[in-house]
């Protein structure tokens, strides 16, 4: 079932450089592990977007997030986000873009069902392979979270994750 997963979400992931009026379907797949003494923790995140390109260099949206996290001696966990992004996309020549993500919504967790908010800065890299596909790649950015949870107390966290994580995807644009 993994396996399938992957590979629908590298068929289907994150946004192309920016096209006026055109429809763009996409995400990201990201992995981070951070390991402190004897406790590691695992994330596995599938994350698709569909936007609409109002003008040449933005694009608004909805999108979403799965994400399992495994950490050492505990139970997994499920994340779940919905939200909408704003996107600026640039390009530095015909194969190179680079963009940014402006992103923000609810958020839920299968640990004690707590329940919050989000805001995330993600820049990226787009690569122009052909015909409105392409790779993306982010490298972590900036990001906001808090939740509040049946039995615990009200976190919030502000993460900034530059070279911590990795997201790959592929693209297509869906012109009009």
């Amino acid at each position: 079932m993994k396996k399938l997963l992957v590979a629908v979400v590298i068929l289907f992931t994150t946004m192309a450089s920016a096209q006026k009026n055109s429809i763009l379907l996409g995400g990201n797949v990201g992995f981070s592990s951070d390991k402190i003494g004897d406790s590691k923790l695992e994330n596995f995140e599938f994350s698709p977007k569909v936007g609409y390109q109002f003008a040449d260099k933005w694009t608004a949206g909805v999108e979403g997030s799965i994400m399992n996290v495994k950490t050492t001696g505990m139970d997994k966990t499920e994340k779940y986000k919905i939200g909408g992004f704003v996107r600026y996309s640039t390009p530095l020549s015909e194969l190179f873009s680079v963009y940014v993500d402006l992103g923000a919504g609810y958020q839920n967790t299968s640990l004690n069902n707590a329940k919050g908010m989000y805001a995330s800065f993600d820049p990226g890299l787009f690569i122009n392979m052909k015909n409105g596909f392409g790779l993306n790649f982010s490298i972590g950015g900036i990001n906001y979270n808090n939740l509040d949870g049946k039995n615990d107390p009200r976190q919030e966290r502000f993460g900034f994750n530059f070279g911590k994580t990795l997201n790959i995807g592929i693209s297509k644009n869906f012109g009009l």
